[in-house]
């Protein structure tokens, strides 16, 4: 791969997340941003059977927020693969290696297995950065112990996905990109010669892609114990695709066919192994790995649906809550409530109030009298029929008592005025006929004489 040469470096990780608007202005961002995905488009392009190829390997991936794929190829011009990707979800990177065989592919060996396991599980760039630097200590030691060899080393690029926010760590000249609404842009910075070169403005990116001196990197994991790592974090969300390549990707395929190709294909394996095919049909000088990350959710909608089932939860808490308060004031009520009214023509005695909820009756029958509805007064029956509240049984009982009473006087005045119309009757049966015996015994008696 490439040859390690120290050079000053740029300042150190960032202080929070880049968001979304901020990342697509090259001006304020410092990202590359190339064509955008409205290009002309170019000529269908020559595919390669991948998986027919030795020296390569391939992952694919996904759950309910990300869909990954990753394929790395020797290349056409190498003997071995000296590459190693890290797909370990929410974790993702490529470490490219160097030394020579047996060397290189031990060092990102290493930097892959330290990395995963000093790794956050979290979008924490600061903490992602501390792991790549236990990477590079790693790697040191691995040469002095005799796992690897002497002047071993790799880049590494890599990020942590976590909802709507991307951590990423970064040392050396492999690249991670952003598509995001049909953009591509470059997130991270070459650590290398020909880079500082277009910084400077004293050559093209193009230019860049095929200077002599484009192996020359100026950071790199297993050289330097103080080296350190670009970190940061950024915005990201729902349709956006992360690509993480080594240079084996960038070196033979400019950006805008880099670009090209991501807008153009609909998932990340296709996305894959286009960019794999590309650049093995560019020539294919180096080992070549990609990792390409589509954001199928950012999390929002899960929110909006948790709030949402929130809502309705404590709605429906609230409406529990006042059924219940109901329930119990309509329970004392009904406990606590008395009346009077008909039952099987007599009156009867009720606890509770007249009517039902859900068909179920708010009131129970607790005794029936023998008085009559029929020897009440008509207003009487007509209050009863709507029931007649009273405070307690009590009350019920002393008022149908009243009633019967009530009752019992007026069959009396009746049986009394019978009585007397009786009497007055007799009477005048018992004088009529002293008045006729009167007559006749003064005709008698005028006879005799």
């Amino acid at each position: 791969m490439s040859d390690v040469e120290e050079h000053p470096a740029q300042g150190r990780g960032s202080t929070g997340p880049i968001p979304i608007a901020a990342r697509m202005a090259h001006a304020a961002s410092g990202f590359v941003q190339v064509h955008g995905r409205h290009a002309a488009a170019e000529p269908a392009r020559p595919t390669i059977d991948l998986d027919a190829r030795p020296g390569g390997g391939v992952e694919i991936g996904a759950d309910t927020r990300l869909s990954w794929a990753a394929r790395t190829d020797v290349g056409l011009v190498r003997g071995h693969n000296e590459d190693s990707f890290l797909v370990s979800n929410p974790l993702f990177g490529v470490c490219d290696g160097m030394g020579g065989h047996a060397a290189g592919e031990v060092a990102s060996a290493i930097a892959v297995r330290t990395i995963s396991s000093h790794a956050p599980a979290s979008a924490d760039d600061g903490l992602l950065g501390a792991a790549v630097e236990a990477a590079n200590e790693a790697v040191i030691k691995g040469a002095e112990t005799g796992e690897g060899k002497p002047g071993m080393g790799c880049t590494a690029s890599c990020c942590v996905i976590e909802g709507t926010r991307m951590a990423v760590a970064h040392v050396g000249d492999s690249r991670i990109y952003l598509l995001h609404a049909g953009t591509l842009v470059r997130i991270t910075h070459d650590h290398s010669y020909v880079e500082e070169l277009v910084d400077a403005g004293e050559i093209t990116a193009d230019e860049a892609r095929v200077h002599p001196s484009r192996s020359i990197i100026t950071r790199a994991l297993g050289s330097d114990p103080d080296m350190y790592a670009d970190h940061f974090s950024l915005d990201i969300e729902r349709g956006d695709r992360i690509i993480i390549c080594s240079d084996g990707l960038s070196s033979m395929v400019p950006d805008s066919g880099i670009e090209t190709i991501a807008v153009s294909t609909a998932s990340p394996i296709d996305c894959t192994d286009q960019l794999v095919s590309a650049a093995l049909v560019a020539g294919g000088h180096d080992n070549v790995s990609v990792i390409v990350v589509d954001v199928v959710s950012d999390g929002r909608e899960e929110q909006r649906s948790r709030a949402r089932k929130h809502a309705i939860l404590g709605s429906l808490g609230v409406i529990a809550g006042v059924v219940v308060a109901a329930a119990v004031v309509l329970a004392l009520i009904v406990n606590n409530s008395w009346y009077i009214g008909a039952s099987a023509g007599n009156v009867g005695i009720y606890k509770g109030i007249r009517g039902s909820v859900l068909g179920i009756p708010l009131s129970e029958l607790v005794e029936t009298s023998s008085v009559s509805l029929q020897d009440l007064p008509e207003a009487t029956q007509h209050q009863l029929a709507g029931g007649i509240t009273v405070d307690s049984v009590d009350k019920a009982r002393a008022t149908v008592s009243a009633y019967a009473q009530q009752i019992e006087e007026e069959q009396a005045k009746a049986q009394k005025a019978v009585s007397d119309a009786q009497s007055e009757s007799t009477d005048g049966s018992v004088g009529s006929e002293a008045g006729d015996s009167g007559p006749e015994a003064a005709q008698t008696q005028q006879g005799g004489e």
